[in-house]
Formats: C-alpha cells, structure tokens, sequence
C-alpha cells in the first residue's frame, strides 16, 4: 500500500487543469480521425458546430470554429462517416478532452455517393427537379451568359462552336470550378445575371450556360451543393448544365432547364446553324411567295365570278332615283307649312307679352335679390363675431398651456440633473480608481488580465502596476516565501527549513 507523500506541491485545480492541456497538445498535436458523425444538430446560434465522433467502442466531442465551418466545402451530416484532420486539447470546465476540427471530408467515395443520394432526394422532394418548372430555351438568342473558368479550354470550346454556327453576344462570368470558394462563385454568378436590368448598360442574357471540364467526383463536387442547385431552379433566365462529359452527372443537370453532354453540345443547343438557318428562311419565303400568288388569283377568280353576278347599275339605282325625286318636289311645300305654324306659335305668345308685366316682373325679382343681400351681410356680420370669441378663448387657451409646459420643461430639466448628478457620484463611489486614489495597486499580467493572487505570477513573469497616477511595467522575482515544500535531498534526508528573516536563533517558528 502506497504511502501518502506529504511533501508533493498542492495544486489547484486550474492548475492541473491546464497542465493536463499542455500535455494532451504537446504530446498528440493535429491529428487525423476516421468515425462517424454523431449528435450534430447544426450551427449553433454563436456560429459554432458542435459534435462527436464514434465508432463501434468509443466517441470524442469535436468543435468546428464558424469561420472554418464556412470554408468547408463537405457540411458534416448526421450518420456520415468522415475523416477529420484538427488538434486535440482539453475542455477543462468538463474534465473532458476534444479535437478542433480544421478540415473535414468524407471517408471514402461511397461516402460520397451516399451523401449525393441522399441530397438529391431531399431537394426532389421540394420539387426542385420537377419537369413541369423548366423553361423552354430561345431559339435564338441576342445574349448568351457562360458561367465557367476564364484560363480553361471549356471557355474556348463554347466560343469557337458559337462561332462556327451562329455568332453571337457572349458575356463570360470568371468563376472557381471547384475548390472551397466554387460552389459560392456559382451561385453568385447565376444570380447575378438574372438581377442584371434587361435595358441596362450591360445587357442581360437570354440563356446562360454553366459549364466544365470533366473530373472526378470531388473536382465536380461544387456542382452539387445545395446552393448551386437551389439558385439554377430560382434562375428566371433558361440554363443550360454543361458540367463533366457525358458520363458525369450532377445535380445541377437535374435542377437546369437543360443538359448538355458536354459544353460544346450546350454551345449547339444555344444557338441554331446559320448556314441551314439561311436555307429555311429561303425555302420559307420562295413557300410564302407561291402561296400568295396562288391566293391572289383565287381571289381574283372569285372577284370575277361575282362581279358577273351581279345586276346593271343603273338597274340598282333607277328607284332610289325616283323616291329622291318625289322627296324633291315635296321639300318645298313642307317648308312653306313649316314656317307658317312657327310664326302661328310665336304671335300667340307675343300677344301674351307686355312692358308692365316685364316691368313687374323685373321689379319682384329686385326685391327678393334686395332681401337675400342684407340676410347675407347679417350672417357674415355674426359669422366674423362668433370666429372672433373662438380666437381670443383658444388664445387664452395657448397661453395657459404655454405657461404649464415652460414650468413641467424646468421640472424634467431638474429632475434629469439630479438623476444624473447621482449617476455620477454612484459611479465615482463604485469606480476602482477610488480604491487606486487611497494608495492601493492595480496588478496585470502581459495580456492586461488583473491578477488576484500570488500564486498566478510566476519567476520572471512580466507584470503592469497600475496606480492612481499612471503605470509602470515590473517582472516578478522568487519569492523567498512561496508556501511550498523543497524536494528531498538525495540522501534520502528531507531538506531543513530555511529560517525567515529577521528571526534570531532565540526566536522559534510557530509554522
């Protein structure tokens, strides 16, 4: 049985803490982790990924920092197996150890296909990839937009085939093909045409193709992010996928208006062959020409046919000439008894009409004008009375409620000085540097942390004294006093006790 050792150093805690994390990181530094995703429930709120990773007989705790969680290019999932490459420490609040996760992949291409399966059907399931959403691609486009690799051949391929068949607009969109950064890229440029303004100084595409090179499965992994995928279905202008040869298939192919086997097929199906263009629209208008000429003889035999059909015109006219003649002679007699009625009615009226009844008439009317002018100056008198009595009580009124809100605008204004003043001398009372004006010190260690004990500084260690008046940098020496008990000596006998200063060798040690 073990004997207690008395003489060993106490350590806090914190101490051993941290020096069981100066261990575990010196000893293991970055590793490399194969296992399974566990527990993750996504970012957590602060950024950060929190999980854990298992297999069949033991599970660690993994964080990932926000700003390696957006640089990753594989997101970690619920049950995928990984392969991740970070540095193991120590959480000393659980007495518990974890890896920082720096990069992340998964293990394997099965992995890999799985982790595509399993995406594809959840965004099928949103509709995403539904036939009825895909637009029809223009015949002829004036604009065609190419998302893709400025330095590449697939850049070269898209234009020389336009070339060859129809030449035609094409703005290029330099983006990563793959990478970190690709997927982000992508999807930036598809949406960045769609927003482009259809009359403005750049012109906006009537189709965009999205194309590259063939590769492996990772190369072409940007293509099959969720990000990418979600912005080819929200694309209002029609998209061609071109990604890959034939044989590589993304989900970007099942979200785009059409794929392409390969970025030169996508540069034919944009654009018709001009020289087979020009011998349709001959063939067309030589149709056209014969079918008008066969219309307008037709038209031509119809008009004779008819013209035969019908009667003599001075037949169709001979009896509206005969009524018009009729109507003719009689136009003059109906005028003559026309007048003579009119002037019957108006002498019978006249006969009725005299100067007196004018005159009273004229008079009646004055009277009643007379009357309505002087009920109207009476009301405009009492109208200007009544408005006069309402101004000087809400002038009074004013001046009451101007009084009040000067004297409640002095209360407030006093109220808030005392408040504030209060504030002052709270803050004054509460404040550190009270305690620094009555002769007392402020110790730092280098980072600016205050230090609240002497057991926290060591040898040599570089400290900031702060007083009332300013401060001074200082490093700490040995004490010659530290608490702790001296290693034995060799010989097997425990080392005396140094004796403390100013002690006499009359005067005893209580300790």
């Amino acid at each position: 049985m073990n004997e207690p050792r008395p003489n060993l150093p106490e350590l806090t805690v914190s101490e051993l803490s941290a020096s069981l994390k100066r261990t575990v990181e010196d000893t293991y530094g970055y590793v490399r982790v194969r296992g399974e995703v566990s527990g993750y429930r996504g970012p957590h709120s602060s950024g950060h990924v929190y999980l854990a990773l298992k297999d069949e007989s033991a599970r660690i705790d993994a964080v990932i920092w926000k700003g390696v969680f957006g640089r990753m290019r594989i997101k970690p999932e619920e049950g995928l197996e990984v392969i991740v490459t970070g540095k193991l420490t120590t959480y000393p609040s659980r007495s518990s150890y974890q890896i920082i996760v720096e990069t992340l992949e998964p293990a394997g291409i099965g992995a890999l296909m799985a982790l595509l399966e399993e995406r594809r059907q959840k965004l099928a399931a949103e509709g995403l990839f539904d036939e009825a959403r895909k637009q029809l691609l223009p015949y002829l486009p004036t604009v065609i937009g190419v998302i893709t690799s400025p330095t590449g051949a697939v850049i070269r391929d898209i234009l020389h085939r336009l070339a060859d068949r129809f030449p035609r607009h094409v703005l290029v969109w330099p983006v990563k093909v793959q990478g970190e950064s690709s997927a982000a890229e992508v999807a930036a440029a598809i949406d960045g045409f769609n927003v482009l303004p259809a009359q403005g100084p750049l012109p906006r595409p009537d189709l965009i193709i999205v194309a590259r090179g063939g590769g492996s499965l990772e190369d072409l992994w940007s293509f099959n992010e969720e990000i990418v995928v979600r912005a080819a279905a929200a694309s209002l202008i029609p998209l061609i996928s071109a990604v890959g040869h034939e044989t590589d298939v993304t989900l970007i192919d099942y979200a785009a208006d059409k794929r392409a086997p390969t970025p030169t097929a996508a540069a034919e199906m944009a654009v018709p062959v001009r020289s087979e263009l020009l011998v349709d629209v001959d063939s067309l208008a030589r149709r056209a020409f014969a079918s008008w000429r066969r219309n307008q003889d037709t038209r031509r035999n119809e008009l004779r046919s008819v013209t035969r059909a019908l009667p003599d015109a001075d037949e169709v006219l001979a009896l509206p000439r005969q009524r018009l003649d009729h109507a003719a002679a009689g136009l003059v007699r109906a005028l003559r008894a026309n007048a003579h009625i009119h002037h019957v009615s108006f002498s019978r009226i006249g006969a009725r009409l005299n100067a007196h009844l004018l005159r009273s008439n004229v008079e009646r009317r004055r009277e009643r004008y007379r009357g309505l002018a002087l009920r109207l100056r009476a009301g405009v008198a009492a109208n200007i009375e009544v408005h006069r009595t309402r101004l000087s009580r809400d002038r009074d009124r004013v001046t009451v409620l101007a009084e009040r809100a000067r004297r409640a605008v002095r209360n407030l204004v006093a109220v808030r000085q005392a408040r504030a003043e209060r504030g002052a001398q709270l803050l004054a009372a509460f404040s550190y540097r009270g305690v620094l004006a009555r002769g007392f010190a402020l110790v730092r260690d280098a980072a600016g942390q205050p230090l609240r004990s002497a057991a926290a500084v060591g040898a040599g260690m570089a400290i900031e004294i702060e007083f009332s008046d300013g401060r001074i940098g200082a490093r700490a020496q040995a004490s010659s006093d530290s608490g702790a008990t001296p290693p034995d000596k060799p010989g097997g006998e425990p080392a005396r006790p140094r004796p403390r200063r100013g002690t006499g060798p009359g005067q005893g040690n209580l300790f």
